[in-house]
């Protein structure tokens, strides 16, 4: 099983009350993932940029963490 980090924005929006992610965008590194998520910040209610480890066989995304976060997020892990 071969893992690697990648880097990802996730912006969130509530619906009917409950907070969600939207549409994914992927990041070349750190730097960039906040750079987004930073310019994304202003037209959602939150976002968040996170390193995860992908597993490049499956493409099974785990051990999210957060490397830039505003406003109102949901635990992606859960």
């Amino acid at each position: 099983m071969s893992r690697v980090e990648k880097f990802i924005v996730l912006p969130f929006k509530k619906v009917r009350g409950n907070i969600v992610p939207g549409e994914m965008r992927a990041a070349s590194n750190a730097g960039s993932a906040e750079k987004i998520a930073r310019a994304m910040s202003e037209r959602f209610i939150g976002v968040a940029a996170y390193s995860v480890q992908v597993d490049m066989e499956s493409g099974d995304m785990s051990d999210p963490k957060i490397l830039w976060q505003a406003g109102e997020i949901a635990d992606i892990a859960a």
